[in-house]
């Protein structure tokens, strides 16, 4: 076979040449003659199949690669009319039923709207998968990053990434908008569960996700591309503000922000999210040095960048976005922008800019050589439409069964008097608090929406109080009521299930503090004057306020967003599981110590990697 192989490649080269060359190809009668350019041909190197499809590509066809739009704005036709490079899904963007079926029946009638056109270019669609495939319903939920933090178990984080992927794949998304790996340094932020911690360490080790998401080879059936955002210093604003001004010397930003992402490159990322926030009053979306100096080449990140939501827009701090923007953002190093509507107009600014020589045509070929590689080191040209085989798997018992374990490994015991574990048999248990029973608020935000959404069944799954219930053995009791209606002295113990409610980016920020609602304080009150010894479990995405309540609290365990598996904190609340999860954020003794860090010398309520077990052993 050596000689069929070199004959082959011999002929490749030469038809490569003319091409590149443009001299015109004369059909031959030969039986060895094709008319399949190169960069059709999957036995070719990819470098030689994007530098072959892009000697073919007009200006249009370069500037539609470089745009996003939103499955909402653009049709199937419309998205091929504009020669789009991508589609996304924004947060709760789905179709109609929501279900891997007509997911896959959508992105397969993008593809072939945009295989059908000159070139035949697919497109790569994108979807956020924050703790999962979180816009789908039926999908695995997993816990949100803090819980994964304080679990500290890189090898599961992995294999969740690898259930992530493979879940998406089935429903046609091959671009996941995860992992974040922000170093949240303000728990007033309303993006702290989506960091796995307070410290580089935390998303450094837990980016083994990315190993997960693309798997041995994008070209696998069940990968996905990756993206590591926010791209740079999104966890370090001041006062915690989401898409704040991030006010720290170069060397700050190296020491805390930027081991997360040497790390992402290290496993491959395919690309990289810009985050927001500004650094030093100038927003990262048209920071040159920290796009194409310090990310493209000094981490030597060989992916492509995309900017984040309209993020261009807020580069002049006015609404909409302008030329000058879209010069900026662009010869900043941004390989591939999100404008979700206005993507006629975004195509047409940057074809001017590009035309009166604003941004260089080595912009955008770089740009275009990037999006083009990591799509056909997707296998898109080959196989642009879904693999439904997959959707045998999708939230499947086993995947469930992952989500569970993790949220047993994230459960961090902060008090113990004494009354945990809970005994299983003959034992009277009451259980109350609005996050008891509500699959959307343990969620929390990105699942279905983008803020998340209150409710009992939100998502299939089990909740805390399920799992309770499940748990309990012979003789044993519990009675449940959200506000602690019905509680005597009869009872043994009570569970008070409180903390947050679900939200996302912006609505999620808390600068006037981080304290129990009136809602959790009522209970606790009512609670504590039974005089049933009281268990606290905090379902939340941060740590809270509860210095005034630690007193009266005989046991205390953070339970973090945990998703669609309710039943893990009750794992661990029986003794089932040993708890074994370790803070990976200092918890404050109020609110005013905001910002809390390791190593900054304040002393909180619990300090960084605090988290007890039981004295006796538990399987």
């Amino acid at each position: 076979m050596p000689l069929l192989r070199t004959t082959r490649s011999l002929r490749t080269t030469v038809l490569a040449g003319l091409l590149l060359s443009g001299t015109a190809l004369v059909p031959m009668a030969s039986a060895t003659a094709t008319a399949t350019p190169l960069y059709k041909n999957p036995h070719a190197r990819v470098a030689d199949r994007v530098t072959d499809l892009m000697a073919r590509m007009t200006l249009d066809d370069k500037v539609g690669q470089m745009t996003e739009g939103e499955r909402g704005a653009a049709t199937p036709a419309q998205s091929a009319a504009a020669r789009l490079g991508s589609i996304l899904s924004g947060g709760g963007s789905t179709p109609t039923p929501n279900t891997p079926q007509a997911w896959a029946d959508m992105i397969d009638a993008y593809q072939r709207a945009a295989t059908s056109t000159g070139l035949g270019i697919p497109i790569i669609y994108g979807a956020d998968t924050v703790h999962g495939h979180n816009n789908v319903y039926g999908a695995t939920v997993f816990p949100h990053n803090i819980g994964l933090g304080a679990a500290n178990d890189p090898q599961l984080v992995e294999k969740i990434g690898a259930i992530t992927a493979d879940e998406s794949a089935a429903t046609g998304v091959k671009w996941g908008f995860a992992p974040c790996l922000c170093v949240a340094r303000d728990d007033r932020w309303g993006r702290t569960y989506e960091s796995f911690g307070e410290i580089p360490r935390n998303a450094v080790e837990n980016s083994v996700v990315i190993e997960g998401l693309q798997g041995r080879s994008l070209g696998d059936p069940t990968s996905i591309m990756a993206t590591a955002k926010h791209f740079i210093g999104d966890g370090g604003t001041t006062g915690g503000v989401d898409q704040g001004n991030t006010q720290i010397s170069l060397d700050e930003l190296r020491r805390i922000h930027l081991p997360p992402f040497q790390a992402a490159v290290n496993h491959g990322v395919g690309s990289v999210m810009i985050s927001f926030n500004s650094w030093n009053g100038v927003k990262d979306h048209g920071n040159k040095f920290l796009i194409t100096d310090l990310l493209k080449g000094e981490l030597r990140f060989s992916g492509y960048v995309i900017s984040d939501w309209n993020g261009i827009d807020q580069i002049d701090g006015q609404e909409g976005f302008t030329p000058s923007e879209v010069k900026q953002a662009v010869n900043a190093g941004i390989d591939m922008i999100m404008v979700p509507n206005d993507y006629l107009k975004f195509v047409s600014t940057l074809k001017a800019e590009v035309l009166n020589g604003h941004i260089p045509m080595a912009r955008i070929d770089d740009a275009n050589r990037r999006i083009l590689t990591k799509k056909f080191e997707l296998g898109l040209f080959e196989h642009p439409y879904t693999d439904r085989s997959l959707q045998k798997d999708f939230g499947s018992a086993a995947h469930h069964a992952v989500a569970r374990q993790a949220v047993r490994e994230s459960q961090v015991l902060l008090k113990n008097d004494g009354v945990l574990p809970l005994a299983k048999t003959n034992n009277k248990i009451f259980v109350a608090g609005k996050n008891a029973n509500d699959m959307g608020n343990q969620a929390g935000g990105w699942t279905l929406t983008w803020q998340g959404q209150s409710g009992e069944r939100v998502i299939p799954g089990t909740t805390v109080l399920d799992g309770i219930k499940a748990g309990a053995g012979k003789g044993t009791v519990v009675t449940y009521d959200r506000a602690g209606g019905g509680i005597d002295s009869s009872y043994r113990v009570a569970v008070a299930v409180v903390g947050e409610t679900p939200y996302a980016e912006g609505q999620g920020d808390r600068p006037n503090g981080l304290g129990l609602d009136a809602e959790d304080l009522a209970l606790v009150g009512k609670l504590k004057a039974s005089g049933v010894p009281l268990v606290v479990v905090t379902v939340s995405g941060r740590p809270l306020d509860i210095s005034a309540q630690l007193p009266s609290i005989k046991g205390l365990v953070a339970a973090w967003l945990p998703g669609s598996e309710g039943a893990g904190v009750a794992d661990v609340l029986y003794g089932d599981y040993n708890p074994t999860g370790k803070l990976s954020f200092t918890w404050p003794k109020s609110s005013s110590q905001e910002p809390i860090n390791a190593g900054d010398g304040k002393q909180g309520l619990f300090p960084y990697g605090y988290g007890l077990s039981y004295r006796r052993h538990h399987r």
